[in-house]
């Protein structure tokens, strides 16, 4: 299966408000489990509705799937419609930070990355930034307030923080040729327990550490709701987020 190009992700991943079921658009943590720590992740609201998951990178900036600022590809979300909650692993009791406008910045190398500026985040611990590239049977973590059900994702996605635990595979692995890029700015990782669905996109990848100790390596946009997902890889795009946030 070939992998869709970023225009098509962005057409089929906003959809119903960016909680589609296609591969390649993937936003939920379905059969996850609640998660007890997370800082970094925010939630991201669209018209005061769940739609995306997103990462604090710092104090002012937070990093995000490209698609979850799309209603078309040629259609952006425009900035006043988007607010994040952050603060609290339960999303109805985060504060709500809106967005500077006219800050997203996509990413160069074309992968599907959006950084975008809000008003100072008071409280949220910023993900420490993976220098090392992900490797073939590394375990990794995604969060997120996706859907926890696969017929109607607009129906159960969670209020609480969930994550879901998979294992990086090599490029090489069958099925893996959808989500992985050869030269390296995206991986493809397997279930292992649970699986990020519709709501999850743009959520934090992380090693699996010791609280507080976790690294954010990747950038979750895509799953078949069933047993592999992808992500850009941090590692790849670390000098473009240092730049942006300086």
């Amino acid at each position: 299966m070939k992998r869709y190009g970023r225009t098509a992700l962005a057409t089929v991943a906003m959809a119903m408000a960016g909680l589609v079921a296609a591969p390649g658009s993937a936003h939920a943590v379905i059969d996850g489990k609640k998660s007890t720590y997370g800082p970094w992740a925010v939630r991201m609201m669209v018209d005061g509705k769940p739609h995306c998951t997103g990462t604090a990178v710092s104090n002012q900036w937070i990093i995000s799937a490209s698609h979850c600022f799309f209603d078309q590809p040629d259609a952006p979300v425009a900035d006043r419609r988007i607010t994040y909650q952050v603060g609290n692993l339960n999303q109805l009791k985060g504060t709500t930070v809106r967005v500077v406008r006219g800050s997203r910045v996509a990413n160069p190398d074309g992968a599907d990355v959006m950084m975008i500026k809000v008003q100072k985040m008071k409280g949220v611990k910023p993900a420490q930034l993976s220098t090392a590239k992900v490797k073939a049977g590394q375990p990794v973590r995604v969060y997120g307030w996706g859907a926890t059900c696969t017929d109607d994702e607009n129906k159960c996605q969670a209020n609480n923080l969930r994550q879901a635990d998979l294992v990086v595979r090599s490029p090489r692995t069958e099925g893996c040729e959808y989500y992985a890029s050869p030269a390296g700015k995206d991986f493809c990782a397997t279930k292992v327990r649970g699986i990020p669905a519709g709501g999850d996109s743009g959520g934090p990848v992380m090693t699996v550490a010791p609280k507080g100790k976790q690294k954010l390596v990747g950038v979750f946009w895509g799953s078949d709701r069933e047993k592999m997902a992808g992500a850009a890889s941090i590692a790849q795009q670390r000098r473009w987020i240092r730049s942006v946030i300086s």
